[in-house]
């Protein structure tokens, strides 16, 4: 059970927009907003998926109009999915059929990490000496713009050094790493466990903002993410990336897509922070900010690299920006830096959106994911709610 109380996942600010999917336990998967203190059903007007929710050209304020067809008490949802309770109403990871999409390498900080893991080979036991040595040279190279002229002159400096690293390319080169975190369906939602596999020694939570964008590669809301990821995998090759990344429950978002209004859209969340809290069974704890105004690229930049003449997405696309965690604080021994264990609660909050709060567990022994697109359709048509 988390330490997390039911009220803390929403965020304060009342005129929110908040939309999200609701498991109801024999029935089926619901397209839900709240008001008030009530989840209402919207998946007859609104949807029947939230792809086709969030296509709509103006989807907030279609949202607050639309009527609804049964409601559930928020605390009482929120409590069921806290506790793993599901034989109770409980929400899902807000997003269906889109595409799970991620940018890599966004805040220098983690360009620093990044580099030193992949030098490492992926031992964690190496890293303290690499970070003493390398830290400061690439630390340098992070403050440059992406893909200016000063960041070819420092890439043929770090060259002839011998310096140079595929994460700083991707970091202040002129094309930012965007990559598939998870397929349709494949994320989990608020209260669920998170995987890691058995057999990785060096991992860690990513949190990140996590930007909703429509068929037209418009950014229409944002939720919050866990890009959970094995430093020693992605460390030891780049080629691992797929490992490193898609694993069973290796991608947490939620709890709720918040929708674009007239007063909260890509300028807020540009201001704003996201903290994240780890708290182990062993009495370790971990807290850290992110602030997104850091990030070497902008948002529009990295939709812009995900969606376009080259890239379309018929029913829209998640996208996490990046992150600039990469905990270095010793757990099991000294120099080897962070890993998570089983049991550690991650708690991921920024004011605009919510909270989201998962626990880590061994991948392989969390229930396997069987609930993919047929049986998605496949419900919604018994349920009549395919036109």
């Amino acid at each position: 059970m988390t330490s997390v109380q039911p009220s803390m996942p929403i965020p304060p600010d009342p005129a929110a927009v908040l939309v999200g999917r609701l498991e109801v336990p024999g029935v089926g998967p619901h397209l839900v907003t709240l008001r008030g203190d009530v989840l209402v059903d919207v998946t007859r007007s609104m949807g029947p998926t939230m792809s086709d929710l969030l296509d709509l050209d103006h989807p907030a304020d279609d949202v607050r109009e639309a009527v609804g067809e049964g409601s559930w008490s928020l605390h009482d949802v929120l409590r069921a999915s806290l506790s793993r309770d599901s034989s109770q109403p409980h929400l899902l990871a807000p997003f269906d059929l889109a595409a799970i999409k991620a940018a890599g390498v966004t805040f220098a900080k983690s360009m620093v990490e990044r580099v030193i893991e992949e030098h490492a080979k992926g031992d964690p036991g190496a890293a303290r000496a690499l970070r003493e040595r390398l830290g400061a040279t690439v630390a340098d190279a992070a403050r440059v713009t992406p893909g200016s002229p000063e960041s070819a002159e420092i890439k043929q400096r770090l060259l002839a050094e011998g310096l140079w690293s595929q994460y700083l390319e991707v970091g202040i080169g002129p094309d930012p790493e965007i990559f598939t975190k998870g397929q349709p369906l494949s994320s989990v939602g608020i209260g669920s466990c998170v995987g890691v596999l058995e057999r990785s020694t060096w991992n860690n939570p990513e949190p990140e903002v996590v930007l909703a964008c429509s068929a037209s590669g418009r950014a229409v809301g944002a939720t919050l993410g866990n890009d959970v990821n094995l430093r020693d995998f992605e460390g030891r090759s780049a080629l691992l990336l797929a490992e490193a990344k898609d694993n069973n429950a290796s991608c947490a978002l939620g709890p709720f897509i918040r929708l674009f209004t007239e007063d909260f859209g890509l300028e807020e969340l540009r201001q704003s922070e996201v903290s994240m809290r780890i708290t182990g069974r062993d009495g370790f704890v971990v807290e850290a900010v992110s602030r997104v105004n850091e990030m070497s690229r902008t948002f529009e930049e990295l939709i812009s690299h995900t969606w376009g003449p080259h890239h379309q997405y018929p029913d829209g696309f998640a996208l996490f920006t990046g992150t600039m965690f990469a905990p270095t604080e010793d757990r099991d021994g000294d120099g080897e830096g962070f890993t998570h264990h089983v049991g550690d609660e991650v708690l991921i909050s920024n004011p605009l959106i919510g909270a989201l709060v998962n626990e880590v567990r061994p991948a392989e022994s969390l229930a396997p994911w069987t609930f993919g697109a047929r049986s998605l359709m496949a419900n919604l048509a018994d349920r009549g709610l395919l036109k």
